[in-house]
């Protein structure tokens, strides 16, 4: 039986050195934290705010990189704009308003990735590439004073084709590029476009992924 640490290390060794590796621990108890912490594991990701919450006021006294990375609602912001490291997940203009101000509010700045929706699943969340290109361009985006924006997230449709997936992530990659020479081509903290889980992590590296989000793979399934 594999423990959390030889999975981890397991996956470090297959992946670039330039990925950074995102380790999802939602529904999983603070102890597989702990443990992947003392495996050298340092970015978590969450889906959920209240957990999310919970686990850093039990974890606080570990230095954890925390993300984002589920769908956000702007009344649930307040609650980790204090301490969250990146938020991967913002899919609307109102959202970013929202992260700005309480970021603002804490006197600090938050890192962001904007998702985009690539997957052809109506379940999904994130801009389209014109919405992008508008929010990007817009004066009231360029007067937000508490977020940095770091670079793109995207969740591929959930399928057996791998063509398919390929396709998404390949789009991604692409929009990622057109938008980093538009708005962002003299900013080396625009770097980031965070795609691929655990069943499709190694196309997303190969598309050109910097950032994977590995739950089920890392720990077992829930």
């Amino acid at each position: 039986m594999t423990t959390i640490k030889q999975n981890i290390e397991e996956i470090r060794n297959s992946i670039p050195s330039h990925v950074k590796l995102v380790a999802v621990t939602k529904k999983k108890p603070v102890s597989v934290i702990q443990e992947s912490w003392e495996a050298g594991q340092r970015l978590f990701g969450e889906n959920r705010v209240q957990e999310l919450s919970e686990k850093y006021n039990n974890l606080n006294s570990l230095p954890v990189e925390w993300h984002m990375i589920g769908h956000l609602q702007t009344n649930k912001v307040k609650f980790i704009a204090p301490f969250v490291s990146l938020i991967q997940s913002v899919d609307s203009f109102k959202l970013l308003q929202e992260i700005s101000k309480e970021a603002v509010k804490n006197n600090r700045i938050i890192p962001c990735l904007l998702q985009v929706y690539i997957a052809k699943e109506e379940s999904k969340f994130g801009f389209n590439e014109q919405e992008l290109f508008e929010t990007l361009g817009s004066k009231e985006f360029n007067q937000f004073k508490g977020i940095k924006i770091s670079g793109l997230m995207g969740m591929a449709t959930y399928t057996e084709n791998t063509d398919q997936v390929r396709s998404e992530f390949r789009s991604l990659n692409e929009i990622y590029y057109s938008v980093k020479k538009t708005f962002f081509s003299n900013d080396p903290d625009f770097c980031e476009k965070s795609m691929g889980m655990s069943g499709d992590y190694k196309i997303a590296i190969e598309e050109g992924s910097t950032m994977i989000r590995l739950g089920s793979i890392l720990f077992g399934n829930r």
